[in-house]
This record gives structure tokens, C-alpha cells and sequence, in this order.
């Protein structure tokens, strides 16, 4: 059987990272072409892949404009960059892995779903939470009935003091206008895991939530806007010289240091620092997304969900309670404790497993996600797929809701129309 060939839309972290499955699986896929902008990434990806070079774009279009050079396409573009590429690429019948969230507004996710229908492309969505080992063994406990019936969950996002400051305060998704609202660009697939793990459909929720601290109005007295600038720098934990520059030091070459340069050194990351955006205060950014926000979910059934996304933690693993009629799971992302009503003990089951290739990124998912769709083509079954388009669709339709009710301060229905 030959191997599936993919052209990659976009080689940053997620393409570059996605088409690492096909440098450890020749023998099922092969980076046969890629588009992007950026000199040094798309010129790393053609050396890594042999990409012929009447197949090196630097944008989309023109690869769109050729005739079908691959089986499916990769989209891996900036939020607000989905929704054109993808319909193209359907159109030109692409499959398509589609990195999330689908779009920033209801209009072209529905255009892109209404695309993949039309064109009866195998379609998936980066929900990568929904491919670990751990997800699909605490789903195979409650679809057992190991809890009873589920009634309500707990969910926890500690995204990440620095994470906070390097993604969404200082970079690519601090601005709504220039990517997407948090709830959908950070937490798309926390709601989107909820609604899988409930087994059943948000039909209405509530929301609070915002910028709270990532203010000009809270930065300290004598502070500068750059922090190689800044006298009160040493004891400020967002420190950039302390986040980056600190880890060049300790020896650390990947993300976040590759985002701010291509080759991280300690004089590379210190120009970064001096000149670009991740050397500013991050009390003096144009950042505007949220920096908190709490989701209230009511299912169908009348069962309950709450969601709490914070930058204000240590970052690490999810954290889950998931209440059920007959017992109780307490999960973190890699090790499950079930208490069962009936007898009062507790187990714990381990779900970790050990790899260093790409399975390393967000618990396995990463790779679980990219090995699937890669299976479902060789095997033309879409069934590999976890979350098909209409319930990716709903999935979003639950994020846009709750920010409509965020924003205007009441619960509001799903429209699963």
C-alpha cells in the first residue's frame, strides 16, 4: 500500500510537528509539499521531507491553484487563517486535517463543515485531547458504567503564569482581532473533551470571565515597557529575561525559544528581547483576551459540567472530577482514582506510557490524533476519526454560546441548528 501524501499549510510548531509522523512512518505518510511564508520554516521542512521544488509554496493559493499533488492537506495556519484554505482544499477534494479551532466565528465553521459534506472529504480536527491514552481509557470506564451515570464534572485548565505571558499576553493570541477570543483559541477542546467524555450534547450555558490582571493599570511604579529596560524586572515572575532567556541558559533550544528565533542562543533570544514582542512588558501588550474565565455547561440529559481556565497557576496537567451515581473519578491527565459507592475503596489506574517522538506532545494526542488520520485515508474509514464535522461543528457552537453569554452576561441556548 502506498503511503498517504500530505501537503503541509503552514510549518510552524503544529506543521512542523505534525509532519515529524511521516519522517517516523515513511511507509504510511509523506510530506509531499508545503506552503508557507517564512523562509527558514518552509526551507527546514524541504530539507527535512526532500520536498520537490515545484511543490514549495509560500502561500496557499498558489498550491491551491495546481492540480491535486497529495491526498490530504494539513492546515496549520493562525486561527483566523482556516476557513478560506480549507474550503479550497475540499473544493480541489483534499482530505483535510485541520489544526483548531475550525474558525473564529459560527459563519465559517459552518462553511467549512458545509464544504466537507459537499465534497465527502475525510475530515479531523485538532481536538488532540480526545486521542490520548488517558481520555480514551477514562471514556471506556464511564461508557462502562463504571460510575453509574455521570451528573456532573469538574474541569480545570491551569494554563500557566508564563504560558499565560508568552501565548496570550505577549504572542500570537493575545489579540482578538488577530486570532480569536481564549475560549475558543486556548479551550476550544477542553468544552469540545467535556461534551465527549458527557456522551451527550450542551444544550445551554452560562459564563463569566476577564482580563484581570494583564493591565497597564497594574503595572508596578518605575516599571519599563521593556524588560531588559527595567529596574523592577528581578522580582516580576513574568519576567521575560527569567522565562526566556533563563531556559537558553539551562540549555533549551525548542518552544517557546523558537518561536521568538529560529536558533535560540543566548544572543539571538537576547535581540528577540530587545526588539520583538516578546521582550515587552506584558503590562503594556495589546493583549485584550481574557486572562480568567469560568464556563457553565447543561446537557440535554440535565447533567452539569463547570470549566475553569486560569493563567494564575502552575502550569501542568488538566485536572478532573467527574461525578457519577454509583462512584467518583479523579483524574489529572495521566493517573485515574475511582472511589466506588458500593464498597468505599479506591483505585488508581496509571495510564502513562512512555515516548519520545512526537506522542510526547499534549499526553500522546498529538501523535494518536495524526496516526489516525493517517489511518482512516490508508483505509479510506473515517471511523478513525474520534469527532467527525457535524459533531466538531456542535462542538463550537457550545465555545461561541458561552462567550455570547460572557459577554452579555446571561444563559444562553445552543443553537444546534
Amino acid at each position: 500500500m502506498d503511503p498517504v501524501k500530505v501537503l503541509i499549510i503552514g510549518a510552524g510548531s503544529r506543521g512542523a510537528g505534525y509532519a515529524t509522523y511521516a519522517a517516523e512512518h515513511p511507509e504510511r505518510a509523506q510530506v509531499v509539499g508545503v506552503a508557507e511564508p517564512r523562509a527558514v520554516h518552509r526551507n527546514r521542512l524541504v530539507e527535512a521531507h526532500s520536498i520537490p521544488a515545484e511543490n514549495v509554496f509560500t502561500d496557499w493559493k498558489q498550491a491551491a491553484e495546481r492540480p491535486r499533488i497529495a491526498d490530504a492537506v494539513l492546515i496549520c495556519t493562525q486561527d483566523a487563517m482556516h476557513a478560506d484554505p480549507a474550503v479550497a482544499f475540499a473544493d480541489r477534494s483534499y482530505h483535510i486535517l485541520l489544526e483548531k479551532p475550525m474558525a473564529p466565528n459560527e459563519a465559517d465553521c459552518r462553511r467549512i463543515v458545509a464544504a466537507i459534506l459537499r465534497n465527502k472529504s475525510i475530515f479531523a480536527v485538532g481536538h488532540v485531547m480526545r486521542y490520548t491514552a488517558y481520555t480514551r481509557r477514562l471514556k471506556a470506564l464511564i461508557d462502562e458504567g463504571l460510575i453509574g451515570e455521570v451528573v456532573s464534572i469538574q474541569h480545570l485548565e491551569p494554563v500557566g503564569y508564563w504560558h499565560q505571558a508568552h501565548s496570550f499576553v505577549r504572542g500570537n493570541w493575545r489579540n482578538e482581532a488577530e486570532s480569536s477570543f481564549m475560549l475558543l483559541s486556548k479551550s476550544c477542546h477542553d468544552i469540545d473533551w467535556l461534551i465527549h467524555i458527557m456522551g451527550a450534547r450542551c444544550a445551554r450555558t452560562s459564563s463569566f470571565g476577564s482580563l484581570l490582571h494583564f493591565r497597564r493599570e497594574e503595572q508596578p511604579a518605575g516599571a519599563a515597557d521593556r524588560c531588559l529596560e527595567c529596574a523592577v524586572e528581578p522580582n516580576c515572575p513574568y519576567s521575560a529575561k527569567k522565562i526566556y532567556l533563563g531556559r537558553v541558559e539551562r540549555g533549551g533550544r525548542g518552544w517557546p525559544l523558537e518561536v521568538l528565533t529560529p536558533e535560540p542562543t543566548v544572543e539571538t533570544i537576547t535581540e528577540a528581547l530587545r526588539t520583538g514582542p516578546y521582550g515587552r512588558c506584558v503590562y503594556a501588550c495589546d493583549n485584550d483576551v481574557v486572562d480568567h474565565q469560568v464556563v457553565h455547561l447543561e446537557f440535554e440529559g440535565g447533567q452539569t459540567a463547570s470549566f475553569t481556565m486560569t493563567a494564575f497557576s502552575k502550569a501542568g496537567h488538566r485536572q478532573t472530577r467527574i461525578f457519577g451515581t454509583r462512584g467518583e473519578l479523579i483524574g489529572n491527565g495521566i493517573a485515574i482514582e475511582h472511589f466506588d459507592f458500593l464498597t468505599d475503596k479506591t483505585q488508581v489506574i496509571d495510564t502513562r506510557a512512555s515516548d519520545a517522538s512526537i506522542a510526547g506532545g499534549h499526553g500522546g494526542g498529538d501523535y494518536n490524533f495524526m496516526h489516525s488520520f493517517v489511518s482512516a485515508l490508508l483505509e479510506n474509514d473515517p471511523s478513525h476519526i474520534l469527532s467527525g464535522p457535524e459533531e466538531t461543528l456542535q462542538t463550537h457552537l457550545a465555545v461561541f454560546a458561552a462567550e455570547r453569554a460572557r459577554r452579555e452576561g446571561r444563559v444562553v441556548e445552543v443553537d444546534h441548528k
